[in-house]
């Protein structure tokens, strides 16, 4: 890098040292260089010779840096070509693991299914058991109440309550069901 500094600096400081003007339409002495054989040359096309091999010297130092720069292209675009790349575990031992993860968690999910439908089925029955409950209630409200007694006001009173609770309870389960069920499907 030193001697492209050097040369650049060489050949401004060649070049605005001797600025050359226009040539003359005249006929002059032709220019003898230090060439011992005595060839003519112009004082524009030494100019040129010398610009000439500056611009080779800085075209061979900007081949030797990028020839640095480049020489170990081709390994890294196979190094680079790949798509996978395991770093620390090997994809057998991954897969290994999926596997024990599935194992281990399959047995489960299956326990909470299994359970979520037998809730599921038990609050059915339940709600159609109350359902034919508050059906046969209001029947008996259809009808004209005679002697409505004190207790049986009570019991009416206790089975509404009943049935507020186990809706709720209904309500609740099926919501867990709801939940378990989007368990499983992720």
């Amino acid at each position: 890098m030193h001697n492209y500094r050097a040369s650049l600096a060489s050949t401004r400081s060649r070049l605005s040292m001797h600025p050359r003007g226009r040539e003359s339409i005249f006929a002059s002495d032709p220019y003898r260089g230090d060439e011992p054989s005595g060839f003519a040359f112009s004082e524009s096309l030494r100019e040129c010779v010398l610009s000439m091999e500056d611009c080779c010297e800085e075209m061979n130092e900007v081949q030797h840096a990028l020839r640095k720069g480049t020489y170990d292209l081709p390994r890294m675009t196979r190094v680079l070509d790949h798509e996978r790349v395991f770093t620390l575990v090997g994809e057998s031992t991954v897969r290994r693991y999926k596997a024990d993860v599935v194992e281990e968690v399959e047995p489960q999910i299956n326990e909470l299914i299994s359970r979520a439908q037998k809730g599921t089925h038990a609050l059915q029955t339940r709600q159609s058991l109350m359902q034919d409950k508050v059906d046969e209630a209001r029947n008996r409200a259809s009808k004209p109440a005679v002697n409505v007694n004190k207790q049986e006001s009570r019991q009416l009173y206790v089975l509404e309550k009943n049935r507020e609770q186990l809706e709720k309870e209904l309500a609740r389960l099926q919501a867990e069901v709801v939940e378990l069920e989007s368990r499983q499907r992720r």
